[in-house]
């Protein structure tokens, strides 16, 4: 199994001695599942893709500090990739940045949230019986870091999570693409120095909320499940 990550960020000055890498987030979750996956990294920011699409690989937009509605040249190339992607049927995963640009490309949109920052471990319902295979609790628990937020689906797109917060925490096209609003490679030791160390401008009563809620547990593993489980 490959995973092609199409690179959308670094986080450069985020990233330390403790938390060295953000793929390697993606890296550690997924081996967790399938040890053998093998990963390309392609920095579409650069813009550097990959020379041909492969059916059995993955194709994995994660998370930006970009917005799907930038209208910056990489984001617009982007766009134009993951249609292309779609017409030729390979499976795609999306992950925050990565839901919402799959979102904006396909029809939908994403725009800033009314609701504010989203932080911490957020609780959603499951609504699709697709996804209860994956959840059978029918919740799903991540980690969240957004601003963004999907407020109009692609007309081909069936969302299979909601929250009070965010009406899209999820959705899937067919058997060949998955998305999700929150982070399954966040651990909650990357949220909490996130939360303490880059949230300075951030409202503090959400902030302790978010602290308070890396006590739970999270559906990590369901995620990456459903995402390397796609055909």
């Amino acid at each position: 199994m490959k995973v092609n990550c199409l690179l959308c960020d670094t986080f450069s000055e985020i990233f330390t001695n403790e938390f060295t890498s953000y793929i390697l987030m993606f890296r550690n979750l997924f081996d967790s599942v399938h040890s053998d996956t093998e990963y390309e990294i392609f920095d579409v920011r650069e813009e550097i893709y990959p020379r041909t699409l492969n059916n059995d690989d993955i194709y994995l937009i994660p998370g930006s500090n970009a917005g799907a509605y930038d209208d910056t040249l990489w984001v617009q190339t982007l766009i134009k990739f993951i249609r292309k992607m779609y017409m030729e049927n390979v499976k795609i995963a999306g992950v925050c940045f990565g839901h919402q640009i799959i979102a904006q490309a396909l029809g939908g949109k994403t725009e800033k949230a009314v609701q504010g920052w989203g932080a911490g471990v957020r609780t959603s319902n499951i609504i699709d019986s697709k996804a209860i295979a994956y959840f059978p609790d029918k919740t799903m628990n991540l980690h969240y870091n957004h601003h963004d937020q999907v407020t109009e689906l692609p007309p081909q797109a069936v969302c299979f999570a909601q929250s009070d917060f965010c009406p899209y925490e999820g959705f899937y096209i067919n058997n060949r693409i998955i998305t999700f609003q929150g982070h399954p490679e966040y651990t909650a030791d990357y949220s909490r120095y996130l939360l303490l160390n880059h949230s300075d401008d951030e409202p503090e009563d959400v902030k302790l909320k978010a602290l308070d809620s890396l006590s739970l547990k999270v559906d990590s593993l369901s995620a990456a499940k459903w995402i390397l489980n796609l055909n």
